[in-house]
């Protein structure tokens, strides 16, 4: 039993960054019905400005605040130089941009940086760890799992209780109507955008912080965990984006320590394969959504 609740703080800890990810892939794919593969260079970017930053003598209290500032603006670019020229295309269309601007953003990174690694310090309180009774919970699982919800909870008072995410809940819901209403697209789509960023880049502050370094390449994993978790959860379901992701970072955990031996290098294989079964069983995933017309 201890064993069992020690694993499911820790598959909580990864799950929340997990949330944030693909809650931000929720927001746009509720507004545009874009399913955004270029969401994890938003990290990318942040890692490399976090790198030139750690150069600089810069502390991690100065350098979490940038990266968050960094992939808002990072998101807003992406937007405004690829997403806007396409807006009313196919949806094939809009996914072969979105892949576009994640190939590019690598090779721009390995044209005028480098291919090589940069690694950089870890907070020195990374690996402490608080004993609650026979349990050992590191700090670092307690401070992500705070911080997504207090995240998740000024992300749901914003949505619900701000015109601009009236406006954005309408925009999910039918988007010609909203429009009609008089609702601004361009703006609700920038907004849209924007908070998509600042998700990415708290769940960005912690998966520098794990990994110790960047790469051109850094995006592509917690760009299949975000979207891996969104379908899980419900394409355009916020909350099933949050479930998604908490049931994704607990099933990684459990499954590491369950399986013996060698076979726990088979984990991402393992988990793979229980989501392809319940896309079999349940293709809508946990929780269903209405479609609407996509923008």
């Amino acid at each position: 039993m201890t064993e069992l609740i020690q694993n499911l703080i820790d598959g909580l800890g990864r799950g929340s960054i997990y949330a944030l990810l693909a809650l931000g892939v929720a927001v746009i794919f509720g507004v545009m019905h874009l399913l955004n593969f270029a969401h994890g260079e938003l990290i990318t970017v942040s890692g490399y400005v976090a790198y030139a930053m750690f150069n600089q003598g810069w502390s991690w209290y100065l350098v979490a605040p940038l990266i968050v500032v960094v992939a808002i603006i990072a998101s807003l670019l992406i937007e405004r130089v690829a997403f806007s020229l396409v807006r009313g295309a196919s949806d094939f269309t809009l996914v072969l941009t979105s892949f576009g601007v994640h190939f590019l953003v690598s090779a721009m990174f390995v044209m005028f940086v480098g291919a090589r690694v940069k690694t950089f310090s870890e907070p020195g309180w990374i690996a402490d760890t608080i004993a609650i009774g026979p349990i050992n919970v590191e700090v670092f699982d307690l401070v992500v799992i705070g911080v997504t919800i207090v995240t998740l909870l000024l992300t749901v008072a914003i949505l619900q209780k701000t015109m601009f995410g009236l406006a954005l809940r309408a925009a999910a819901a039918d988007f010609d109507t909203a429009r009609l209403m008089g609702i601004d697209s361009n703006r609700v789509i920038r907004g849209a955008f924007a908070l998509s960023g600042a998700l990415a880049g708290i769940a960005g502050i912690f998966w520098l912080m794990r990994a110790g370094n960047t790469a051109p390449s850094s995006g592509i994993d917690p760009m299949l965990k975000g979207v891996l978790a969104a379908l899980i959860g419900g394409l355009g379901s916020m909350r099933g984006a949050v479930l998604g992701g908490l049931a994704l970072g607990v099933a990684e955990v459990v499954l590491r320590s369950q399986l013996p031996g060698e076979a726990a290098a088979l984990t991402e294989g393992v988990v793979f394969a229980l989501i392809a079964l319940l896309f079999i069983f349940r293709p809508q995933g946990i929780i269903s959504v209405a479609t609407a017309e996509r923008v």
